[in-house]
């Protein structure tokens, strides 16, 4: 019987038939088994190294990818996604050219108030008793305004572990419907505070 093709002199396509049998056995790539002559397009359980994707027929989604989210301070932003805010964040030479503080309303001070920066670092309170305000920790180059409204006037605010220039604290406003600003910032240890008083 003569042999209808040789590799060395073939001349025109072999048929799978006149070939081997082992040629018929497919071939497995990840758990996708693939035989000689068939075409596939999809190839599942694939684990590529070192892949240079040139040109992609769809999007590939980004829960696809490895590593697919980033973490800024302390919070992780995914891939396409937007952030409005994030937390603990350290940033170095930084020109802002334009910024709110938010701001928090404590509403009224009745005779005992704890400040807590944690929603806001300009804090607006009326008056309606002669109030202690308690001062949040003290922490390094931390910063806050209080705008504090007189209400009906002729009541009193003191602030717990305050410095003062030259040891003295301002008297708060006495008329009614005034406003006192008082400004606070910390070496870590103390607070320091400044006021500019009776805004009508």
């Amino acid at each position: 019987m003569a042999v209808p093709y040789t590799f060395g002199t073939a001349t025109a396509a072999i048929p799978l038939s006149n070939l081997d049998s082992n040629f018929a056995t497919p071939i497995t790539l990840g758990n996708t088994a693939i035989q000689l002559g068939n075409t596939v397009t999809t190839l599942n359980n694939m684990t590529l190294a070192n892949v240079t994707i040139s040109s992609v027929g769809t999007a590939i989604p980004n829960n696809l990818l490895a590593n697919s989210s980033v973490t800024l301070g302390n919070t992780s932003v995914s891939l396409g996604s937007t952030a409005t805010s994030l937390g603990n964040l350290t940033t170095a030479n930084v020109t802002v050219t334009n910024y709110i503080e938010t701001l928090n309303a404590i509403g009224n001070s009745s005779t005992a108030q704890t400040i807590s920066l944690v929603t806001g670092t300009v804090q607006t309170c009326t008056l309606t008793g002669n109030c202690t305000f308690t001062m949040p920790t003290a922490v390094a180059g931390k910063s806050f305004i209080l705008i504090l409204s007189t209400g009906a006037g002729s009541f009193t605010a003191t602030f717990t572990s305050v410095k003062w220039p030259s040891g003295t604290a301002p008297t708060i406003t006495t008329t009614a419907s005034r406003w006192d600003i008082l400004t606070f910032v910390s070496d870590g240890t103390n607070w320091y505070g400044n006021s500019a008083q009776a805004y009508a």
